[in-house]
């Protein structure tokens, strides 16, 4: 699945900015809530879920962010959430987030989120790619 972040169409916002900038060169404090469209590939013309909810970045010495987010599934295919946390190692090339649970198909569902940077624009667009895999699923 990808998420893609753009300021320029207002899926996502700005919610806290210290200094309007964030604290240092590493935006530390910045904090985004976001409601993006999820597609299977990088094209964004068939959504199969949005990802809502929010990052903020929390190292004063890289680009690292915070997520806590639900992708929320409304189709003839799936319908629930997964809910999805943890640390976004920027600088790596790959990142593990926790599937901490979700509702609907995929009730109290656990498992990995790995994410890899899939596109950047400067400083108001990003592409991520995320491969989901579920341990448990009732």
């Amino acid at each position: 699945m990808f998420k893609g972040d753009n300021v320029a169409n207002a899926t996502a916002a700005i919610i806290a900015n210290p200094n309007g900038t964030g604290l240092g060169p590493f935006k530390f404090g910045k904090t985004v809530v976001f409601d993006d469209p999820m597609t299977t590939d990088n094209h964004f013309h068939s959504p199969v879920a949005r990802a809502q909810g929010y990052y903020f970045y929390d190292m004063k010495t890289t680009f690292n962010a915070w997520f806590a987010y639900s992708l929320v599934f409304n189709s003839t295919e799936y319908k629930g959430t997964l809910n999805i946390m943890g640390v976004d190692m920027m600088d790596e090339l790959t990142r593990d987030l926790s599937v901490v649970g979700g509702t609907g198909d995929f009730f109290m569902t656990r498992g990995i989120a790995t994410f890899k940077t899939d596109e950047v624009e400067g400083a108001n667009y990003f592409r991520v790619q995320m491969d989901i895999k579920l341990y448990e699923c009732y």
